[in-house]
């Protein structure tokens, strides 16, 4: 099984429930693999692994970065694709000249270069336990960069991204998806939640038929279409409702546990 965090494993508190826990804990109890998969880094992650009982082993495993990083929950690194200090260059100068909040994330760090740090900067190191490094461009050259984000208030976002043209000069090098209505993800070409689950199979030796992957957003629309079973979470938007299988309760309801217990359990 592959799970979404935001909106789907968590309600809007972003808390695990009761419910989600035990069944989750019923489903490990058949040795069925429990995979998170989720745009946060790790950090993000540990806390929720380690409510679930699968953190610090070698053979669990979570997606992060929206794919970018497949790894055990031990550590123990599978996949990694970063962008480059060119693409944070062009990514960098774009957010500037649209008038957006950005920062980009490294594995334990989130750095920007908007002297009034945004909103949602300071909303994402909170929610994923990082902290925030001011950094001109020049400056981070050195540092080794998973991906990186516009933030800002969705209607300034939406208004700034209507015009793609800016964005689709990069697609040839980056790949956007919009993870929340208030950020817009850039990965490295190819990277998605569901190519990481392709890489993850085929280390387990599982077919995608064998997959259950349950989401909301748009970073979840390449599991959805990639797993045998595509659930849509109810709160989920259009795309994700349409590219999946059923439609399971809202983050709310229990959601993601009412999938397991109807569709694997």
């Amino acid at each position: 099984m592959a799970i979404d965090i935001d909106g789907t494993l968590v309600n809007s508190q972003k808390e695990l429930t009761k419910k989600v826990k035990e069944t989750i804990t019923q489903a490990k109890e058949r040795n069925i693999k429990v995979v998170i998969c989720t745009g946060r880094p790790i950090s993000g992650v540990r806390k929720l692994l380690k409510e679930l009982e699968l953190d610090n082993q070698d053979e669990q495993y979570v997606v992060c970065f929206g794919g970018a990083v497949v790894q055990t929950t031990a550590g123990k690194i599978i996949s990694s694709q970063p962008i480059t200090y060119q693409n944070y260059l062009d990514l960098e100068k774009l957010a500037r000249k649209l008038n957006l909040h950005f920062h980009a994330i490294s594995e334990d760090r989130i750095y920007t270069a908007n002297k009034d740090i945004g909103y949602y900067t300071v909303y994402e190191s909170n929610l994923v336990s990082l902290g925030i490094s001011y950094r001109t461009p020049d400056e981070m050259s050195n540092i080794n960069l998973i991906k990186a984000m516009f933030i800002d208030e969705q209607a300034i976002l939406d208004k700034a991204i209507s015009n793609w043209e800016p964005f689709s000069k990069m697609e040839n090098e980056l790949v956007f998806t919009k993870s929340a209505p208030f950020y817009l993800e850039a990965n490295a070409k190819g990277v998605n939640k569901g190519n990481a689950l392709s890489k993850l199979g085929a280390v387990l030796g599982i077919t995608p038929d064998e997959i259950m992957a349950i989401g909301d957003e748009q970073n979840d629309l390449s599991m959805i279409k990639f797993a045998g079973l595509g659930v849509a979470m109810k709160n989920a938007i259009p795309q994700v409702k349409e590219a999946a299988s059923v439609t399971t309760d809202d983050n709310d309801h229990d959601g993601v546990a009412k999938a397991i217990q109807k569709y694997v359990l």
